[in-house]
């Protein structure tokens, strides 16, 4: 087993405040398309700025599009989000429907939470002193010592009587309303 994720950054899951509720907004800020002119290594790149970002940019207006040529060098994909992080990509040798993943890759992302160390699955800012809630919590105190599986407590709190159970209890009054009746008449 590899120790390479002790390098990694480390944190909570996190998510932009609310993002949604309203309306969604897209925590891509600006991306930058680096690429040589002549190297064979950005022809996945050049590719994907002559066909489609054009249209990538008339889809998407909130972000901001840099395409930067430079000599001899591999071709780049740079997201800065609204959260002050930048996700680098080295797209070398990659295809036109590659590169077009990539930014639609770092167009749903919100910074660099794939390259995130998890330190728990959950995070609150307000932790309870109490400690964490469990199933037995709020339980009755003569539940405490009982043998499981148990059929009372299988039954569900709240489940809503059914037809059959309705018919068995209307039965039942019906008998004991006719056994008052019976009764009276025999006391007469």
């Amino acid at each position: 087993m590899s120790n390479s994720h002790l390098f990694m950054k480390s944190g909570f899951p996190r998510a932009p405040l609310q993002n949604g509720l309203g309306r969604y907004v897209c925590q891509l800020q600006r991306i930058t398309l680096k690429f040589c002119k002549n190297n064979g290594s950005s022809k996945g790149m050049r590719d994907f700025i002559e066909n489609h970002l054009v249209d990538f940019a008339k889809e998407n207006p909130g972000i901001v599009v840099y395409v930067k040529p430079r000599r001899h060098r591999t071709p780049v994909l740079v997201g800065e989000y609204l959260n002050g992080d930048r996700e680098w990509m080295s797209c070398r040798n990659s295809t036109e429907a590659d590169i077009t993943k990539w930014v639609d890759l770092l167009k749903t992302q919100n910074g660099s939470s794939s390259s995130l160390r998890l330190r728990k699955m959950w995070h609150t800012d307000v932790p309870s002193i109490q400690g964490p809630w469990t199933p037995f919590l709020l339980r009755a105190p003569e539940t405490h010592g009982q043998a499981y599986p148990s059929e009372d407590a299988s039954k569900p709190l709240d489940a809503p009587q059914t037809a059959t159970e309705k018919l068995i209890e209307l039965f039942r009054q019906q008998q004991l309303e006719t056994e008052d009746v019976l009764s009276q008449k025999r006391a007469e």
